[in-house]
């Protein structure tokens, strides 16, 4: 099992709306990111910045890199390139956070 730390930028304005997309995420892209072995997965908000933290464990950190050629996560991500920062594939712009501490 590995952690995995990422931060994304929600626009201003959009918290609602970000909220309410991934309150109603689609079953299908559920599932994909199960099958490719990610759980316990969150994705926490600091309001004043518009920072989006997330935090997922995954059994095997390289399963992550099939997601973005998967047909529902690229329709995820143009889902949701009107409300945050995103690359030109509208693949949210992402950075990898290292980890400092762990207190298991």
């Amino acid at each position: 099992m590995e952690r995995v730390a990422f931060k994304m930028k929600l626009l201003p304005g959009f918290e609602a709306e970000y909220k309410k997309r991934h309150d109603g995420i689609w079953p299908e892209l559920a599932e994909l990111l199960k099958q490719t072995g990610i759980f316990d997965y969150s994705i926490f908000l600091e309001e004043e910045s518009g920072n989006l933290f997330g935090f997922l464990k995954v059994e095997n950190k390289s399963a992550l890199d099939s997601l973005p050629a998967q047909a529902i996560m690229q329709k995820w991500w143009a889902y949701m390139s009107d409300i945050m920062e995103v690359n030109p594939d509208r693949s949210p712009v992402s950075f990898s956070l290292k980890e400092v501490f762990y207190l298991p």
